[in-house]
């Protein structure tokens, strides 16, 4: 495995592209809601990427055919935006990439529309917190399964299905680079980590079982039972031995009127919005 190790001058150029992503999610938690098409958020995003210098990175890469992946629901990953409106009790996972600078940056929050069932609700709050409790793991000494292990121990002890055939991944010059990373494993197993590493660590949690179905469109994903997915998504650098969140949930929080200190432990300079 092939690890691309990143400058510190490239994890700041990989911070830009990922901040884009972020505000770009920011600006949807500002339009998402009850009766919008996910295709016209999606044409939203297009131009919110390009206004900022970036390119999407989603569009045409193995020829998927828009800049967010919107994932409703049942669907885990990989959903491709349409005119069905978004209705009331819906949740749905919005993935969103940004290339700028030579360097991705590509990361996801599920969101919920209008008044969304409290089991719902947690599935999508203890989600959210396994990504923490991976990206805590995505330290000097530890190892990827160690990340893996600690997503699966956190989400299995509410009774979830993680997803064993889509993972995270490292992410740089390509969206996709080595290593895998997966939201399941054994401690100590897999590539030790090392400074300089970027990975996009993205816990996608079933309410139910684990087990998915790919739907003929070549794209879409969903849950074998039908029950509902949350996905969340953070890129990770690792410096001076510690993770550094180069994306940030802040600017959606900001727009839901949220407070949150969720990330302050993995900054070491205070992020300004």
């Amino acid at each position: 495995i092939m690890i691309i190790v990143k400058s510190r001058e490239e994890i700041e150029l990989m911070r830009e592209s990922a901040l884009i992503v972020s505000k770009t999610l920011g600006m949807i938690a500002s339009e998402i809601k009850e009766g919008v098409t996910t295709l016209y958020l999606d044409k939203l995003a297009e131009e919110f990427i390009r206004d900022h210098g970036a390119i999407p990175s989603f569009l045409g890469l193995y020829d998927f055919p828009n800049s967010l992946c919107m994932s409703p629901n049942s669907q885990v990953v990989h959903g491709i935006p349409n005119n069905t409106p978004l209705k009331n009790g819906d949740v749905i996972s919005v993935d969103c990439g940004a290339f700028k600078n030579g360097y991705h940056g590509d990361h996801a929050y599920s969101f919920e529309i209008g008044e969304v069932a409290p089991e719902v609700k947690k599935l999508l709050k203890v989600t959210k917190e396994s990504l923490y409790v991976g990206i805590r793991e995505f330290k000097a000494g530890n190892r990827v399964e160690d990340v893996g292990n600690a997503i699966q121990k956190y989400t299995e002890g509410h009774g979830y299905g993680v997803v064993r055939e889509l993972v995270g991944h490292g992410l740089g010059q390509k969206m996709h680079e080595e290593p895998e990373m997966p939201n399941y494993g054994k401690r100590g197993r897999g590539k030790l980590f090392v400074e300089g590493m970027v990975v996009a660590i993205e816990p996608m949690i079933n309410m139910g079982t684990r087990n998915i179905k790919q739907h003929k469109d070549g794209w879409t994903i969903t849950t074998a039972d039908g029950k509902p997915s949350a996905h969340f998504e953070h890129d990770v650098a690792l410096i001076d031995g510690k993770p550094e969140l180069l994306s940030t949930f802040q600017y959606i929080y900001k727009a839901l009127g949220i407070e949150s200190n969720e990330e302050d432990e993995f900054r070491k300079v205070p992020l300004v919005l």
